[in-house]
């Protein structure tokens, strides 16, 4: 499940992952909001919160996922991940040589440091 957290404003986007992500979530709150956003701002910031309960993606939400990150690769100027397992922390780091915004990675304890940075 996608959740928009309250800490969203302006040009940054602050969401929760939980459980496994489906296509529906993709489809329903993720790619509109991010669309509305940058039909308001020309780049936008993105804090990606992986909760306790994150379990992955289905194959579809993956997919998903991919072919919008890499249409509007040059719309972000900063991503912050913030926890989840170690593989999303590899896919991550390998992310920043198609990404040309600022990509960082935050332990689950420092949500609050990851949207100071994000917002910055």
């Amino acid at each position: 499940m996608i959740t928009i957290r309250p800490e969203t404003a302006e040009q940054t986007l602050v969401i929760e992952a939980s459980e496994k992500l489906t296509a529906k979530d993709y489809k329903d709150v993720f790619i509109p909001k991010l669309e509305q956003l940058l039909q308001q701002f020309e780049k936008i910031r993105i804090v990606f919160y992986l909760n306790d309960s994150f379990d992955g993606w289905e194959l579809e939400a993956m997919w998903d996922d991919a072919k919008f990150g890499f249409q509007h690769r040059k719309d972000f100027t900063r991503i912050a991940v913030v926890g989840g397992p170690r593989w999303v922390a590899w896919a991550t780091r390998l992310g920043t040589y198609f990404i040309p915004g600022e990509l960082k990675i935050f332990d689950t304890a420092l949500l609050a440091e990851a949207i100071t940075w994000a917002k910055q």
